[in-house]
């Protein structure tokens, strides 16, 4: 948004204007540039470097309750020393053959490969590249281009404040399969309206349509993939794994760069907005198979995700998912339940809901267990035996 800004106000200032759009880059690079040194370290990196104590804040700041902080100080703690020998036995050549050949990472693999390369697939960097040229060729001036494509970025950046609840609401999974779909149709919608007559009506509709694109994908596909890139690895393969992720994505954003003046030459806005609009639904269809949903998981419960073949995900999503949805929310069947694919802890009512509403218990009984120390008589309290306030505590920890 801040680049379209630029743009407007550098448009008339001479033979220097390419240049000063160019440039106004690292006008907020700058205050980046110096906020990510106020980034804290992640409890895993802490782990790393023994500094449990910073570890434990870290999580305190993350977790609802000292127990869960201290719960998953102990599950991060274990799971490092797991891929510690796996780390002191391979190097980075190693660790990105297993990228390829170690059926948990490849799996992991394949599903962030989907995610970044489903976000040039979707076209929005053939409108954030090529904005002011698609408008152009609609039929706008050059200032009205211009205008038009702050407009596309002031609602990308905008719609984007959405995914700080969705992405962990409704799951990432989730939202891919639901923006893509409309991602398709308004690309087509954009595509058809360019066929229209030039002036006014053709100009406004082109970019409503392109602006209810940018509504769809900014809190979807926008966040989505690398967040979900940056989480599906295991720690041992984190860095490499992340790397060829972004790799992916940044090789395929070039290659559409050089390619789409070439298709709107050869094809036209519409075509060229069609065609993208065909590939936003391979796209979906790739999601469907190969990205298994990661919401509301610690990174070790991504390890039995990411075990399961993938033949199990879409056996399950065909057979449990879909019949579901179909039943729920085009039935609209309210009795519709969906069966999990994964039972972690193998305990009934292990969730996050069960585990909160245990440790609220524990809260309790430890203000009661104070209160009666504090309501008890002075004289009572020192005759009360150890033994007893063992029993006591036994009794209580029962009870949770």
């Amino acid at each position: 948004m801040l680049g379209n800004a630029a743009n407007l106000a550098l448009v008339n200032v001479g033979k220097l204007t390419w240049r000063l759009q160019l440039g106004s880059a690292i006008i907020p690079a700058i205050p980046l540039l110096i906020l990510i040194y106020l980034c804290p370290e992640s409890p895993r990196w802490y782990i790393k470097k023994n500094r449990y104590q910073d570890a434990y804040k870290s999580l305190l700041v993350l977790r609802n309750n000292p127990i869960l902080a201290a719960r998953d100080l102990y599950f991060i703690y274990a799971q490092l020393e797991v891929e510690s020998y796996h780390m002191a036995t391979s190097n980075y050549f190693s660790r990105f053959r297993d990228l390829f050949t170690d059926p948990r990472i490849r799996r992991a693999t394949a599903a962030s490969f989907t995610v970044m390369i489903a976000q040039q697939m979707c076209g929005i960097n053939i409108i954030a590249f090529y904005s002011t040229t698609i408008f152009a060729d609609a039929g706008f001036t050059k200032l009205q281009a211009l205008w038009a494509s702050f407009g596309f970025g002031a609602i990308n950046f905008v719609f984007a404040f959405p995914a700080l609840y969705t992405i962990d609401t409704f799951g990432r999974r989730s939202l891919l399969l639901f923006t893509f779909p409309n991602m398709a149709w308004t690309l087509l919608a954009a595509g058809l309206c360019a066929l229209i007559p030039k002036g006014n009506l053709q100009l406004g509709l082109v970019a409503l349509f392109i602006y209810i694109f940018a509504m769809f994908y900014s809190p979807g596909e926008g966040p989505v993939p690398f967040a979900y890139s940056a989480e599906v690895f295991p720690l041992s393969h984190r860095e490499i794994g992340m790397g060829w992720a972004v790799a992916t994505c940044l090789f395929w954003a070039a290659v559409l760069t050089m390619f789409l003046p070439l298709m709107l030459s050869a094809m036209g806005t519409t075509g060229v907005f069609c065609f993208y609009a065909g590939t936003n639904i391979l796209a979906l269809i790739m999601i469907y198979l190969f990205v298994p949903e990661t919401k509301q998981r610690t990174l070790e419960q991504l390890d039995y995700i990411f075990a399961t073949p993938t033949r199990e995900h879409i056996k399950y999503n065909n057979t449990k998912a879909v019949p579901y949805f179909v039943r729920r929310w085009i039935r609209f069947d309210r009795s519709a339940t969906l069966e999990p694919l994964f039972s972690f802890e193998g305990a009934e009512g292990d969730t996050d809901k069960g585990r909160l509403d245990a440790l609220h218990a524990n809260d309790a009984a430890r203000v009661e267990r104070n209160k009666l120390k504090t309501d008890s008589p002075p004289v009572h309290a020192e005759a009360k035996s150890s033994s007893s306030i063992d029993d006591e505590n036994i009794h209580v920890e029962k009870r949770v």
